[in-house]
């Protein structure tokens, strides 16, 4: 009989092999936003795909400019989500709840309250189950609702590990270099109607899987 371990020990385990990878490896940063060195007077929505979660961990570990109010990731409610926000949790980051698929409108009023405290938000918008790379319209509706610019992540890998998951996440190896380009911020105007909507959620996931693979 499989015995399921406990999330708290799972979310431990995680967070120590993390921060003794995270010790090997190099970053380099092309932060064509400014973002990391002269940070806006407001919130923003950090929007990175979903198997690139390592990577912008640990490029706001070392770079977060210290004036900013901190991140607060949106996850999932799903076991999967939990841990995650547990291992967040573990590197000073809060988590709030919800998706596009479960609780949206709890998501939205969360994360509206989170930006509102001046606090950022970071996005994965292809989870939590996917299809891979393709953009769900939380982000863009969120941006318009509040006003918070999108601020696109990239991140690329010198040498990973990619697991069998639906997102084909990626797990850089030790002592190899991770390289994360920070875009200039994207604002989404409001919009009326279901075509203009879509043609803006479009383009900001074209700009999102610019060297995405």
């Amino acid at each position: 009989m499989k015995i399921p371990i406990p999330e708290p020990w799972l979310a431990a385990v995680a967070i120590f092999l993390a921060r003794c990878l995270f010790l090997t490896l190099r970053l380099r940063l092309d932060d064509r936003a400014g973002f990391t060195v002269n940070p806006p007077d407001h919130p923003v929505l950090i929007t990175f795909w979903h198997n690139r979660i390592l990577a912008i961990t640990l490029c706001f570990l070392r770079r977060y400019h210290a004036s900013r109010k901190g991140v607060v990731v949106l996850t999932s409610p799903s076991r999967d989500g939990r841990l995650l926000a547990a291992v967040t949790r573990g590197f000073g980051m809060d988590a709030v709840f919800g998706s596009n698929n479960k609780r949206p409108a709890q998501a939205v009023h969360s994360a509206a309250d989170t930006l509102a405290s001046g606090r950022d938000i970071a996005i994965t918008p292809d989870g939590p189950r996917g299809p891979r790379y393709h953009l769900q319209p939380g982000v863009v509706f969120l941006s318009q609702k509040t006003g918070a610019p999108i601020l696109p992540v990239h991140a690329s890998f010198s040498r990973c590990f990619r697991l069998k998951s639906w997102d084909g996440f990626c797990v850089p190896l030790p002592f190899s270099t991770i390289s994360v380009r920070i875009d200039p911020y994207e604002r989404c105007p409001a919009t009326s109607g279901d075509e203009p909507f879509e043609a803006e959620r479009l383009r900001i996931e074209e700009i999102l899987k610019n060297e995405a693979n």
